[in-house]
């Protein structure tokens, strides 16, 4: 059901947040780290609605910090400290499954993220798919611009990543060494999240 799917979605989110404030907290001068709250299925057998999601109630300005098909640019989402956060943890997330899963929709109150969306590759990451169109990715990797907390946690910059590839694909010479694109991408496909102890706050 859409609500199963809802929470299966954040909660993968949530599950990437923790293994990006492991990372991020111990940075000097990176300072809090977004969190995506917990978001319960409940079985309500007598009611009309069977199942719904619990989740805290968020108080406060409710910001969003990227649109949801990244065409615009949210000014409150570039100024805002959580704004930029919350680009870091894409641009983080991306990297970290090779370009194959994008969280999107990140929207809350503060560092507090609720109602998030997961976009993947069309065939899916690790059996999981998601529930955005994966043009997502495509315009995240066009459109993100790194900041001061994309360079703390050493995230290589997008736009040269993606116009070197763009230069390799259309250069027509033959005599292209393929075997050391081939060794520069693989370091980054062994580097898998380590696995963290998560604890709940």
């Amino acid at each position: 059901s859409v609500v199963t799917q809802e929470c299966y979605v954040q909660n993968t989110a949530r599950e990437y947040a923790k293994l990006y404030a492991a990372e991020a907290e111990p940075l000097e001068g990176f300072g809090e780290v977004p969190e995506i709250i917990p978001i319960f299925l409940i079985h309500r057998p007598a009611n009309n609605i069977p199942y719904a999601t619990v989740e805290e109630e968020l108080v406060g300005e409710f910001v969003k910090y990227s649109v949801k098909d990244g065409k615009e640019v949210n000014f409150l989402r570039r100024d805002s400290e959580a704004g930029q956060k919350c680009c870091t943890f894409q641009h983080w997330v991306y990297e970290k499954t090779n370009g194959n899963l994008l969280v999107t929709d990140l929207q809350g109150v503060g560092m507090k993220l609720t109602d998030v969306g997961i976009a993947t590759l069309a065939k899916g990451y690790k059996g999981f798919k998601g529930n955005c169109s994966f043009s997502f990715i495509e315009q995240f990797r066009a459109l993100h611009q790194c900041n001061e907390y994309c360079e703390m946690l050493g995230l290589k910059s997008l736009r040269t990543t993606h116009q070197k590839l763009r230069k390799a694909t259309s250069t027509k010479s033959k005599n292209l060494p393929n075997s050391s694109t081939v060794k520069k991408m693989m370091p980054k496909k062994a580097r898998e999240p380590r696995d963290f102890i998560s604890s709940e706050h």
